[in-house]
């Protein structure tokens, strides 16, 4: 099977995960949401054999527990950028989709259209709210550095990433919203887009 999703999450520990929540609800309550959010997708994705479900967790050799019955990568060091790059370059000969783990919405549909857009596109992203992104996907045809100066964590990281494919089609799946802040808590099934697919080809 060389479809493989990646799901980018950290360990589900008190304190570490979901810290801007946190503040506002209150550690434990963004723990349990983290817990619920990330087990969810990993066993929705799990079930799915179209595809092969990876987790890619930090730190490097934290456990998750029994309840997940999917292999797991380290992410390795460095920034965002460099962990997200080092995963996908474990898989050099398929097609690749790296989700994040804190989008209460997303799913195997998801995935599942993001591996269509490959079908016509080099790269697919999930756009998040705020101007970053939930999920990316690459085909084989990929540029050296993906996340070079990305600007993580602003309304910049999408179009920051978009820069680094020059004269690659780019597919764009439904905006979704992240959960960072408990205002953003309730996800209403709105600002859903239907895919569609720029005309960023090297010929044009």
């Amino acid at each position: 099977m060389n479809d493989i999703v990646l799901v980018f999450a950290r360990a589900p520990r008190l304190g570490t995960v979901k810290r801007r929540l946190g503040a506002e609800i209150g550690q434990r309550a963004a723990l349990r949401f983290y817990r619920h959010t990330l087990f969810r997708l990993l066993h929705r994705l799990a079930r799915d054999r179209r595809f092969r479900t990876v987790l890619a967790i930090t730190p490097d050799r934290a456990r998750v527990g029994q309840r997940v019955r999917v292999a797991a990568v380290p992410q390795g060091s460095g920034d965002l950028g460099q962990r997200m790059s080092r995963a996908f370059w474990r898989y050099t000969t398929g097609r690749v989709v790296l989700l994040g783990s804190d989008i209460p919405d997303a799913g195997p549909a998801d995935v599942r259209a993001a591996f269509r857009a490959l079908g016509s596109a080099d790269a697919a992203f999930g756009p998040a709210a705020d101007g970053g992104y939930w999920l990316i996907a690459m085909g084989p045809r990929r540029p050296a550095r993906p996340f070079a100066d990305v600007r993580w964590s602003t309304q910049h990281a999408l179009s920051d990433t978009v820069a680094n494919f020059p004269g690659r089609r780019i597919a764009f799946l439904q905006v979704l919203q992240d959960v960072d802040r408990a205002e953003d808590l309730p996800t209403p099934s709105q600002n859903r887009l239907n895919l569609v697919v720029s005309s960023r080809s090297s010929d044009q």
